[in-house]
C-alpha cells in the first residue's frame, strides 16, 4: 500500500486505498485455498456457472445441450465451455475487479442461487500453477458479439483486446494456462484427468477430457459418464441397495453395514449415508463428501451432521447449501442448521426401522456403535424407549443388555465410576447383587431411566453401606480374638483415613475389599487442605466448604486363609506391616490411580515383609 499525495488530497477529503495488486493476488491465490489442485475445480466451477447462465438465457435448450471440454498435454491446460460468455464490458468489470462476480450482473442476479461460486475470485486460483491466465470469450447475449481476449498476469497487470467473431465461432469461454515448472505435479495430463473425475464426477453437464494423444482415455474420454447413483433407475429395490452400497465402498473404502438414502427436496439434497461396519472412538467425527450442484465442495465437511452421528459417513449433493469464499467448506447459516436437523431425523428413522423390522441388523449395529446410540438416547426419548433395553452394559453378570439384566435382578444397582465398579464387582456378584458399571459416558444416566421403560424395575446408586450390608459379620468370639490386630491395623492406616473391619464374604480367594469412593477421597483431600491452610483466606474458604469427611474402609475377609493367619499376629511391627500390605493389594485391585503415599506404602510393606521372612529363615 502507498500513501496518497497530501497536496492532491487536502485535510478532511476522502481518500482511496492504494493496493499492491501483486501482493493481493499472491495473498488470495496462495492462502485462500488449501492446495494447488483446486485450480481445476475453480475452472470447472466457473464453466458450470457459465453453462447455467446460458441455459437460463435459452430455456428451451436441454441441460446437456452444452458441455465442458478439458485439454492437457503437459505443455498447456485448457478448459472450454459453451456457456454464456463475456462481453468486453464484462471483462473489464468482472475479471479486472477482484471480488466482483459476473454472477452479480443485473440480468441474472435473481438466479444467484443457481451458481456455485464467483468467477473473479475463483480465477485467482490459477496463479497457483501458472504466471499468466489467458481467457478467450464470446458472449451469447448478443448474436454478433465479437470475441474478447483477456490476459492476466501474477504481477497484477492485464491486457484486453477484441478479436473478430471468427476467433471463437461459438459463444462460450476458453481459459488456457501455461504451467510453471514447479506446478508439473498438478498439470500432467493423467493428473488433470484424475482431478477432473474427482471434482466433477457428479456434474449434470457433460465433461470430456483430451490428452492430445487420441488414445483410450484421451480424446473425448468422459469425466462423468453416468449420473449420480441415487439418480439412476434400477430393476429392483435390491439392485438399487447393492448399487448404493458399491458406490459407498468405492468412495469411502469400506463395505457399509447398511446404506441410508438421504433426500431433502426442500433444499435439493440427495445422497447416501454409509453405516460404518466397525466401532469408532467416542466423539471422533468423520468428514463427509459434500457436492454443491454436482461439484465436489469438501471431503471433510463435519458440519453436515450432528456430533452424535459419528457412526456414518455421507456423500451428498445439494442445491441450496452455501459455500464459503474458498468453496472448500460450508457456510454456517440457518439453511445448514435445518439440513443438519433433517438429516439427523433420517438417521433416527433408520434406527427405528431396524429396531422394528430387522433385529439382526440392529444387533450388528449396536455391537459396533452402542456408544453413539447411547449419546443419542440421552436426549431423544423415542430412541430411548426403542433401544434402551437392547443396549449393552458392563455388569456383574458380564456384558449384557439391560433387558436381560433387569429380568435377573429386581433391583439394579449402578456405580458412579469405573473404579468403584471394579472394587466391588467380584464381591457383589458373589453376594447376588446386580451392579451395572455407571462410570462410562452416558451409562449411569441411562440406567436410571430404565423404570421409564420397565416400571417394575428398581434402580439405585450403589453406596458402601449397601455393599457392606450384604457382607456377613463374624461371630463375637472371632471378633474379640482379632481385636488387637484390628487396632494395630487401624493405627497403621489412619494416615489414609481408613477404618478396618473383619467380615466374611465370597469369593474366599479375596483377602480384602477396599470400599472407597472418588467423592470421599476428594472430601478428605479438601479437609486436609483446610487444616493445612487454617487461618488464611484460602483456609477460610475451604473451611466453609468442609463437611464431615467420610472414611475409607478396608474389609478383611475371615474366609481367606491369609487373613485368618494375619489376625493372629501378636508382634506389633509385623501386624502393622501386614495391614499395610493388605491395604496396598486392595488398592491395586481397585485399579484406581494410586496416590504417592500409597505407592510408597506398597513398596515399603513389601520390603519389610521380605526382610522379616529372611530374618526368620536365618
Amino acid at each position: 500500500m502507498t500513501l496518497p499525495d497530501t497536496a492532491a488530497n487536502p485535510a478532511g477529503a476522502d481518500r482511496t486505498f492504494q493496493v499492491d495488486l501483486r501482493g493481493l493476488v499472491d495473498l488470495l491465490s496462495h492462502h485462500l485455498y488449501s492446495s494447488p489442485r483446486v485450480y481445476l475445480r475453480e475452472l470447472m466451477q466457473n464453466a458450470v456457472d457459465a453453462l447455467t447462465a446460458r441455459h437460463a438465457l435459452e430455456p428451451p435448450a436441454p441441460a446437456d445441450a452444452f458441455g465442458i471440454r478439458l485439454y492437457a498435454d503437459g505443455s498447456v491446460v485448457r478448459v472450454e465451455d459453451d456457456g454464456v460468455g463475456l462481453t468486453e464490458a464484462d471483462v473489464h468489470t468482472f475479471l479486472a475487479t477482484i471480488g466482483r462476480s459476473s454472477k452479480r450482473a443485473e440480468r441474472i442476479a435473481e438466479q444467484r442461487a443457481d451458481f456455485i461460486g464467483q468467477f473473479g475470485i475463483g480465477l485467482l486460483s490459477c496463479f497457483l500453477v501458472a504466471d499468466e491466465i489467458h481467457v478467450l470469450s464470446r458472449s451469447a447475449r448478443t448474436p454478433d458479439a465479437p470475441a474478447v481476449e483477456w490476459r492476466g498476469r501474477g504481477d497484477g497487470s492485464y491486457t484486453v483486446r477484441t478479436l473478430p467473431a471468427s476467433a471463437r465461432p461459438r459463444p462460450g469461454t476458453t481459459v488456457t494456462l501455461t504451467p510453471r515448472a514447479d506446478a508439473a505435479e498438478w498439470t500432467r495430463p493423467a493428473q488433470v484427468h484424475t482431478l477432473a473425475r474427482h471434482f466433477g464426477s457428479l456434474l449434470r453437464h457433460p465433461v470430456t477430457f483430451d490428452d492430445g494423444t487420441g488414445g483410450t482415455g484421451g480424446l473425448g474420454a468422459s469425466v462423468n459418464p453416468e449420473p449420480a447413483p441415487w439418480s439412476r433407475t434400477y430393476p429392483t429395490p435390491g439392485a438399487r441397495s447393492r448399487a448404493l452400497a458399491a458406490y459407498g465402498e468405492e468412495v469411502f473404502g469400506f463395505t457399509p453395514l447398511d446404506t441410508i438414502e438421504l433426500d431433502l427436496p426442500a433444499v435439493g439434497l440427495k445422497g447416501i449415508a454409509c453405516v460404518l461396519p466397525e466401532t469408532v472412538p467416542a466423539g471422533r467425527r468423520h468428514g463427509h463428501r459434500v457436492h454443491v450442484k454436482g461439484m465436489l465442495l469438501s471431503e471433510q465437511a463435519e458440519e453436515i451432521l450432528p456430533e452424535w452421528a459419528f457412526f456414518v459417513r455421507c456423500v451428498v449433493d445439494a442445491e441450496s447449501l452455501r459455500p464459503t469464499a474458498s468453496r472448500e467448506s460450508l457456510y454456517e447459516d440457518d439453511t445448514l442448521a435445518a439440513v443438519r436437523d433433517a438429516l439427523a431425523e433420517r438417521l433416527r428413522a433408520w434406527i427405528a426401522r431396524a429396531a422394528a423390522s430387522d433385529p439382526d441388523l440392529l444387533h450388528r449395529f449396536l455391537q459396533a456403535h452402542h456408544l453413539a446410540v447411547k449419546s443419542l438416547a440421552v436426549h431423544d426419548d423415542e430412541i430411548l424407549r426403542m433401544l434402551l433395553p437392547w443396549l449393552p452394559f458392563e455388569t456383574t453378570d458380564g456384558h449384557t443388555t439391560l433387558d436381560e439384566f433387569a429380568r435377573t435382578h429386581r433391583t439394579v444397582l449402578v456405580t458412579s465410576s469405573v473404579e468403584e465398579f471394579r472394587q466391588v464387582a467380584a464381591i457383589a456378584s458373589a453376594a447376588g447383587l446386580g451392579v451395572v458399571n455407571g462410570g462410562y459416558t452416558y451409562d449411569r444416566e441411562l440406567v436410571h431411566r430404565l423404570p421409564e421403560i420397565r416400571p417394575e424395575a428398581a434402580v439405585a446408586d450403589l453406596d458402601p453401606a449397601t455393599l457392606t450390608a450384604h457382607l456377613d459379620p463374624v461371630d463375637r468370639e472371632t471378633e474379640l480374638a482379632a481385636a488387637a490386630y484390628l487396632a494395630q491395623a487401624r493405627d497403621a492406616l489412619a494416615v489414609f483415613d481408613c477404618d478396618v473391619a473383619l467380615r466374611t464374604f465370597q469369593p474366599a480367594s479375596a483377602p480384602a475389599l477396599l470400599v472407597d469412593s472418588r467423592e470421599a477421597r476428594h472430601e478428605r483431600t479438601r479437609s486436609q487442605l483446610a487444616r493445612e491452610q487454617e487461618g488464611g483466606l484460602w483456609g477460610d474458604i475451604l473451611g466453609a466448604l468442609r463437611q464431615e469427611a467420610p472414611r475409607a474402609q478396608l474389609i478383611l475377609n475371615q474366609l481367606n486363609p491369609l487373613v485368618r493367619t494375619a489376625v493372629t499376629i501378636d508382634e506389633p511391627e509385623l501386624a502393622r506391616t501386614s495391614a499395610e500390605a493388605l491395604y496396598g493389594q486392595a488398592a491395586m485391585l481397585s485399579r484406581r490411580p494410586l496416590r504417592p503415599a500409597e505407592s510408597s506404602l506398597i513398596n515399603r510393606s513389601f520390603l519389610d515383609l521380605l526382610a522379616h521372612a529372611l530374618r526368620k529363615d536365618s
